[in-house]
């Protein structure tokens, strides 16, 4: 049988978490949280008694469409914490009716048809990897059309004068890697969600991806956006750069599928990379570790990776002591060589107080061929076990679904002046709901990208909750931190989409005349109020 992505678990069902892996994890729990747990089992598609299919397609739509129960279930929700509780309970109560597989634009205009004269919502789904309720679907509607994007995967063209591709927007990101690479090409997008997440989806959740400065956005590899709506065709010129107005690459990007569906983009590639420098440096206190990262990001030395681990983030995900904060810094090119831009770097961390041996700095001269080169500098030590730590994460997660463990994380950005007081105040308010709620907990933090006038913070929050409760405990502790956020004058979110978990704080975040702008563009694209109800505004 093929192997195909799990209903319930993050990845496919060949990498669902064993009973060993289960129960490892389980008395991983047990220990830390000094409490017997025991290990639950997984949900079966046969058990979760899905509501019967409230529609049909007309029969034009027959070659794309399905209500196979596999498909509905995969499709009705993302991978938040929410999410993840609700599938292990085989909790399914509002699947899509219908999931549609559109080939080509001229289906998704029938798909749109269909749906705007039935008054069925059209739910645009990519790789399904949400952690903020993107893709659920809205309740109150009495049909729900899924149409997911991945069949619309092609490279069609690239550029290699201008270093751009025209992409469909259903490529998953390993398969765009694996079509811009014959080209000795790559785009070097890599959200932690890039093994199913797509191009669409980077564009309209405004994704954050590799880079730690500069590129730090989808946003820096748009030329041209492309999208079908209910009322015409979006599309921009390709061009480098444009003074021309309010542009509308800007309203689709982070447009979280309201507005129309993505469906190809021009997108900046560049050549693979084959000389990198990388290190960590240790630091004393996560203060100090953030006046290094400032440092080098005002130097505008724009390393690709310039990450902040504060003690407890680095003990969890590089195994040190618990009492050190450590900043990875790396640099690449395909062209030039990164030995001097890294010494740089690393004279700015020392003078902040930074402790590094030189043979700790790794050095990769090109390769005689980027093409097929692997990747060493970055891999070795804590570098190495924090990129596997990440890349591990969402996997981890699965095995200690069902034990009550309430695991989750929140990002945001704050200017410099500010980010002490706030870190502090965000912290306080997590740690306080946690001790609350559940009577402990941890909460530690790093930053994923790096701004000359700002960090984007990351935390990650770990409590033990109730089984049968851990929404509601969840809930209260997400509220406590998300009101922190916005009172220290911090953004909902960074880079993880605002969805329909984030809209109460969006709605608080977004200037009122902004709103009703939106309310005013969407309602000239999509006069039907179909595509994704609910998400960034009110139908």
């Amino acid at each position: 049988m093929t192997d195909r992505r799990s209903f319930w678990a993050w990845g496919m069902e060949s990498r669902e978490p064993t009973k060993a892996r289960r129960e490892a994890a389980a008395k991983a729990m047990s220990e830390r949280f000094s409490v017997s747990l025991a290990v639950a089992s997984p949900p079966s598609l046969s058990e979760i008694g899905l509501r019967a299919p409230r529609i049909s397609a007309p029969d034009s739509l027959a070659a794309i469409v399905t209500t196979d129960p596999y498909e509905r279930a995969f499709h009705a929700y993302g991978h938040s914490f929410r999410d993840r509780v609700r599938k292990f309970a085989g909790d399914f109560p509002n699947p899509p009716d219908v999931v549609a597989y559109p080939r080509d634009e001229a289906d998704i205009v029938a798909l749109l048809d269909w749906c705007g004269g039935a008054g069925y919502a059209a739910i645009p789904f990519g790789g399904g990897s949400s952690v903020v309720g993107g893709v659920e679907p809205p309740e109150g509607h009495d049909g729900i059309v899924t149409i997911d994007m991945t069949r619309m995967d092609r490279v069609l063209e690239v550029d290699d004068i201008s270093r751009a591709a025209r992409v469909q927007a259903g490529a998953l990101g390993p398969v765009l890697e694996s079509q811009l690479r014959p080209h000795g090409f790559t785009m070097r997008h890599f959200p932690q969600s890039f093994e199913f997440s797509t191009v669409g989806g980077w564009i309209v959740t405004r994704s954050g991806g590799h880079y730690a400065t500069n590129h730090t956005h989808i946003d820096e590899f748009i030329e041209s956006v492309r999208m079908v709506t209910p009322a015409g065709l979006w599309e921009s010129f390709r061009l480098p750069g444009s003074g021309a107005g309010p542009s509308p690459d800007r309203l689709a990007l982070g447009s979280e599928g309201i507005l129309g569906i993505v469906t190809e983009a021009w997108m900046r590639i560049q050549g693979r990379p084959g000389f990198r420098a990388s290190t960590a440096v240790s630091f004393s206190s996560l203060q100090a570790a953030s006046d290094a990262a400032r440092g080098i990001a005002q130097a505008k030395l724009w390393p690709a990776n310039l990450r902040v681990l504060d003690p407890g983030e680095g003990e969890a995900m590089a195994g040190l002591d618990g009492r050190t904060a450590i900043l990875i810094i790396g640099f690449e090119s395909a062209d030039v060589p990164q030995d001097a831009f890294i010494k740089e770097a690393v004279s700015i961390a020392r003078d902040a107080g930074g402790q590094v041996d030189d043979d700790e700095i790794v050095i990769s001269p090109a390769p005689s061929d980027a093409k097929t080169s692997s990747d060493p500098a970055g891999r070795q030590g804590a570098v190495g076990a924090w990129r596997q730590a990440f890349i591990d994460l969402p996997y981890d997660w699965n095995d200690i679904a069902g034990l009550g463990v309430i695991a989750d994380t929140f990002e945001t950005s704050i200017t410099w002046d500010r980010w002490p007081e706030f870190d502090r105040s965000v912290r306080a308010a997590t740690q306080d709901a946690m001790d609350r709620v559940c009577g402990g907990g941890t909460v530690t933090a790093r930053f994923t990208h790096v701004y000359p006038d700002g960090p984007a913070p990351y935390y990650s929050f770990t409590a033990l909750g109730k089984p049968g409760s851990e929404l509601t405990q969840w809930a209260e502790i997400k509220k406590a931190a998300s009101d922190a956020v916005i009172a220290g004058g911090g953004t909902i979110t960074h880079h993880h989409a605002v969805g329909r978990e984030h809209r109460p704080w969006y709605d608080k975040q977004r200037p009122d005349p902004f709103a009703a702008a939106l309310r005013a563009a969407k309602k000239a694209v999509d006069p039907a109020g179909i595509l994704n109800p609910g998400v960034l505004i009110d139908p």
